[in-house]
């Protein structure tokens, strides 16, 4: 009876095991998800903010139509990009535009000057600083759960399951500060 009632126990062990673990690989994968979540909602209040910007910009400098492009085109590919791959290089892109942007308001003291164009400027170095903190949290999330994923016995029933490795979203390297206007 005592032996029955070990191997019992030992079943019920590896059954509980099984569910702690599945149900710890769910919620890590749902905490990488939701912060991959965080950073599309800083990035779409970015991009919000750029045709206001290009608009300001414009009203200015008038000639300098091959700027704006540039930028409209490099948040519509931003826009478009899914993965955090893509999302880095389109980012890339983009702060090497806004910066060829905020060099043509530059040449505009009256326009660095303006209570709007300050009101941008702010809430866009102030998404960027947002979107640097969201990149942190996911970045930690995707460690947590790839650590996971591979760690044995873990590893064993993430494959099972089909769990799989995800990427890390590397700050793009122009990106790395917020875009710079000297006043």
């Amino acid at each position: 009876m005592p032996f029955l009632f070990i191997i019992l126990l030992a079943i019920l062990a590896v059954i509980g095991w099984f569910i702690l673990t599945y149900n710890s690989l769910v919620q890590s994968h749902n905490h990488v998800e939701e912060a991959w979540s965080d950073i599309e909602v800083q990035l779409k209040r970015r991009y919000d903010l750029i045709p206001n910007l290009v608009e300001t910009v414009r009203g200015y400098a008038k000639h300098e139509e091959g700027v704006f492009t540039k930028v409209t085109e490099a948040r519509n590919a931003a826009m478009s990009a899914k993965t955090p791959a893509e999302h880095a290089e389109t980012e890339n892109v983009l702060s090497s535009t806004l910066k060829s942007l905020f060099a043509v308001a530059e040449a505009y003291p009256q326009l660095q000057a303006g209570q709007n164009f300050l009101d941008l400027q702010h809430n866009l170095t102030d998404a960027e600083d947002k979107i640097q903190a969201a990149r942190r949290f996911y970045n930690g999330n995707v460690r947590d759960f790839n650590i996971k994923l591979q760690v044995f016995p873990t590893n064993l029933m993430a494959g099972t399951f089909g769990f799989s490795k995800r990427e890390f979203y590397d700050a793009p390297d122009i990106a790395a500060e917020p875009p710079k206007v000297s006043f």
